[in-house]
């Protein structure tokens, strides 16, 4: 078995663990710093949306064209006065992005286009974009995920309880938050693939946490008639049972993701796969970090609220204080000999029948007849 396999039948099994949930309130700051951080950048720098939700004019030249994407874009810049994108595609034709302009200054700009680059204005495509169009984009977008945000906690409430439901959905406003935070810092430009890539990732994050949920429901069964563990213990559990099995699925996911972002979008220069390659790259691992580190304990923390966990949370607690208290008097009693009364030990039960039996060494058991 691999090293790494042994590690997951190990967490499994409860011979090491991780106390994720007793550390809870580091990582609590840290999601908070992290979305404060993505707040300020959505705030002050804005998301750069793309023209299909701007509307615009895109220009697409013929085949192997000699004219660099630097230059094209500054005949572009200085034709429309607005800041032009210039992608150079597979068959070596240039397609050129202007947002905010309309039929008239498209006509101008394709003119003053096809003569810096040496072109016939017949052979310059041009397609002009409707902002009407991106809204009702973004609108279908919005209206998708409330529908989907609502099913959420639906079914988690039915299948779970409600604790894990409005665990699972701040997890997921918090996965969105970072991801579109991202989006604003690093100026990227949102397309309808960024939506996309959006709501994809909403059924990662929200598989990793049901699988983290499942295992804490099966465990935390009867929970109130033992004495050995609160519910965070078992919840900390469940997160380290799952801990490899949700690091091998994210990695697993994150690996041709992380291909075609930096590989397809940066050595290739294949600017269009950054929109839905970005947020999904950044949506799975907050997916992966919030169902380990906030999803499970929030629950915790909502769950021990409850009276009844309050009361098992007590009678643990006071249990444990005993058995270390006898374990720190146990030395004292071993050490008085057998001059004392009380050198009697201080537990009774099975702890006592080997005593038992080696004072009553060579005779029968029972009665004596």
């Amino acid at each position: 078995m691999s090293k790494l396999g042994n590690l997951g039948a190990r967490l499994h099994r409860g011979e090491i663990s991780y106390d994720f949930v007793g550390k809870r309130k580091i990582w609590y700051g840290v999601s908070i710093l992290i979305t404060i951080t993505a707040i300020v950048g959505l705030a002050v720098r804005g998301l750069n949306m793309g023209i299909e939700f701007q509307g615009g004019a895109v220009f697409t030249t013929p085949t192997k064209m000699s004219t660099s994407v630097a230059k094209a874009e500054e005949y572009a810049d200085e034709a429309s006065g607005h800041e032009a994108i210039v992608q150079k595609l597979g068959n070596g034709s240039l397609r050129i992005q202007i947002a905010g302009i309309d039929t008239d200054q498209s006509d101008r700009i394709k003119q003053e286009l096809a003569k810096d680059l040496n072109l016939d204005p017949e052979k310059l495509a041009a397609d002009l974009v409707g902002p009407s169009w991106g809204e009702q984009i973004a609108n279908k977008a919005w209206e998708g995920l409330a529908i989907f945000m609502v099913l959420v906690v639906i079914y988690l409430a039915i299948a779970f309880e409600w604790r894990m439901a409005v665990a699972a959905l701040v997890a997921l406003i918090h996965d969105i938050t970072i991801t579109t935070g991202i989006y604003a810092l690093v100026g990227f430009e949102v397309t309808p693939g960024t939506v996309i890539g959006l709501l994809t990732i909403l059924g990662y994050s929200l598989y990793d946490t049901v699988v983290v949920f499942d295992s804490l429901k099966e465990q935390t069964k009867d929970i109130t008639k033992q004495t050995r563990f609160t519910y965070s213990d078992i919840a900390n559990r469940s997160i380290n049972g799952t801990l490899v099995r949700s690091i091998n699925t994210t990695v697993v996911a994150l690996l041709p993701v992380a291909g075609l972002l930096f590989i397809g979008g940066g050595f290739l220069g294949a600017g269009t796969l950054n929109d839905i390659s970005l947020s999904l790259f950044v949506g799975l691992a907050a997916g992966a970090y919030s169902s380990i580190f906030i999803a499970t304990p929030l629950v915790a923390d909502l769950k021990e609220r409850e009276p009844a966990m309050k009361a098992l949370k007590k009678r643990v607690l006071a249990k444990r204080a005993q058995a270390a208290a006898e374990e720190d008097l146990a030395p004292d009693h071993s050490a008085g000999g057998d001059d004392s009364d009380d050198a009697a030990p201080a537990v009774v039960g099975p702890r006592n029948q080997p005593a038992s039996r080696s004072r009553g060494r060579g005779r029968p058991s029972g009665k004596r007849r």
